[in-house]
């Protein structure tokens, strides 16, 4: 990669953008500190609402400003929320000395309220949000599959929202993003099934949008106003991540000019703790988004994501589901063996079908057990060498490209992903699952390799002005290994090195009763030979005594045939 977009694109996803220290102009901020409400942060514009000066409010109390039924009801919302949650609606009131009509949100973090004031717009997100949020969530909540839902949540929140195109954008296991739905105006571009590389949404973009569920800019030409002073009363840089207000980040809004974007709102969906994916709404002109329809989108969201979520759990028991019946019933099919270790070899295909995977490799005691799909042994050096490079004690060690493992595409026998599961590194002895590779033709929302260009003037990098579809044919992938595969397989990692050592020992029982055997024999040996010394002093016996000899040597022969028979069929 160039050096200079490389810098660019650290110092992108370094920036701390929840450190703006600024709003967007469509609101006002004023910050307190409990229990005496005293003001302690004031957006530079609030002079517009209050009639005072940002100066003259700061160190004073909130209650020279706003009635108390307003200071109530920021006091009850604060009392029903967490610190650091996301801002909730406290109430409709009218502020200043205008009496201005104005939605008041609210939220608590780092001892700090921060209340979030914007003007009211009549007749628009009037009705209550639950009962809208209900509405919508009646009209997809039975009968579709996973495509449908999604084109269906795109369809609901174009109609709530009015914006021109709103997409279902959806993370994959690389945090690059696709678009899987969409709706919109006729005469808007399509971005339906193109793929965006992860630099477009940095990391601690991601992190916002997973702690604040909605975020909308009215008009991406903005000037943001500043806030004063811009440190908490620690010193330390004022935190907005929960403020719906907060200014983003310069890049990004020249991220939506260059797509021809004037605003845009996004809803998160998070599923299991992380970020799944977002609802993404496109305006050509300026929007604003009333708080009353901004609840009702974050209802909406919350219900999308226990959907998605709930999708994603089933799925994940159905596949627990069969890895424990291939547990159980390889449990018993190792138990009932004499040497599990040696048992292992002949289950292969039961094990493949505990791992969603085209093929399984043993490595043990130095050979290359396979079934199903899978590179040739002669990889087995390369795939050992990088399982020294990237194992984890005890842990199952996983990737999806077989330029990890393999010295090249074609050597690896058409094979790309590997899951391994330590039995016992230290004799270099795994189980490996493998899934084949996955050739793709790829959509991509400009060049994925340039995602940043160079502004007018020449110098400056700045992202990249062209959004038409570019197509890369991917080879040497497979399907990602999912955090389901690794639980399972973590899971039959634990039960496979139980048997496995059970199995080990016996062996080095049997290796030890191997190496004393000969010995023992050598000395029965020794014993008959002693023997027949002794007979060589019976020669002079008499008659009935040779004979009662006779048979009893003749017994011992037959005892010793049948011992020695025996034996070698245990051997064999």
């Amino acid at each position: 990669m160039n050096p200079e977009l490389e810098r660019a694109l650290q110092a992108c996803a370094s920036e701390p953008i929840h450190l703006s220290g600024a709003i967007q102009p469509h609101g006002y901020l004023v910050s307190c500190r409990l229990p005496d409400w005293t003001i302690t942060n004031v957006s530079a514009n609030v002079e517009e609402l209050t009639g005072a000066a940002p100066e003259a409010m700061l160190r004073r109390s909130l209650r020279e400003f706003i009635t108390d039924d307003v200071i109530q009801a920021i006091a009850e919302t604060i009392g029903f929320s967490d610190p650091g949650a996301p801002a909730q609606r406290a109430a409709v009131a009218n502020i200043g000395p205008s009496a201005k009509l104005c939605e008041v949100s609210v939220h608590a973090a780092e001892g700090l309220v921060h209340i979030e004031i914007e003007p009211h717009v009549h007749g628009a997100g009037d009705r209550s949000p639950t009962l809208v949020a209900q509405a919508m969530i009646a009209r997809i909540a039975q009968g579709l599959d996973e495509a449908g839902f999604h084109e269906r949540v795109a369809e609901q929140v174009r109609k709530l929202t009015g914006y021109d195109r709103v997409m279902v954008y959806r993370f994959r296991h690389d945090d690059s993003g696709e678009v899987v739905a969409e709706s919109r105006e006729p005469d808007m571009p399509s971005y339906l099934g193109l793929r965006y590389p992860a630099s477009d949404i940095p990391p601690q973009a991601r992190r916002l949008y997973l702690h604040s569920r909605i975020r909308v800019i009215p008009d991406a030409r903005y000037r943001p106003v500043p806030i004063l002073p811009d440190r908490n009363p620690g010193g330390g840089p004022l935190d907005l991540s929960q403020l719906s207000l907060r200014s983003v980040s310069p890049v990004h809004l020249e991220y939506l000019a260059n797509m021809g974007v004037a605003a845009s709102m996004s809803i998160s969906i998070v599923a299991g703790g992380r970020l799944w994916g977002l609802i993404a709404c496109h305006h050509r002109t300026p929007r604003p988004v009333p708080a009353g329809i901004r609840a009702a989108a974050d209802l909406f969201g919350l219900f999308v994501s226990m959907r998605v979520a709930a999708r994603e759990q089933q799925e994940a028991a159905r596949l627990e589901e069969e890895a424990r019946g291939v547990r159980d019933t390889l449990a018993q099919r190792l138990s009932a063996a004499s040497d599990p270790r040696l048992a292992l070899p002949a289950e292969l295909e039961l094990l493949q079908r505990a791992v969603p995977a085209d093929g399984v490799v043993l490595l043990q005691s130095g050979h290359w057990h396979a079934a199903g799909r899978c590179p040739p042994p002669e990889r087995m050096p390369d795939l050992l060498a990088w399982l020294r490079r990237a194992a984890t004690p005890g842990a199952p060690v996983a990737t999806d490209r077989c330029d990890d493992w393999s010295p090249g595409r074609e050597a690896a026998g058409g094979v790309a992903g590997v899951l391994a599961l330590p039995l016992d590194p230290a004799r270099d002895e795994w189980l490996l699952f493998f899934r084949r590779e996955q050739v793709e033709e790829v959509r991509w929302a400009g060049r994925p390799d340039q995602p940043m260009e160079l502004g007018d003037d020449g110098q400056r990098l700045g992202p990249r002005r062209s959004f038409e579809a570019w197509t890369e044919t991917v080879r040497g992938t497979s399907a990602p290994w999912s955090d389901a595969d690794l639980r399972i397989a973590s899971r039959l990692g634990l039960a496979l090195r139980e048997f496995h050592q059970r199995g080990g020992g016996q062996a080095e029982a049997r290796e030890l009763r191997g190496r004393r055997n000969p010995l023992d024999v050598r000395g029965h040996r020794e014993r008959l030979l002693r023997l027949s010394e002794l007979l060589d002093s019976l020669v002079h016996v008499d008659p009935d005594t040779a004979s009662a000899l006779a048979e009893r040597i003749a017994q011992l022969e037959d005892e010793l045939r049948q011992l020695i028979t025996s034996g070698d069929a245990v051997a064999e």
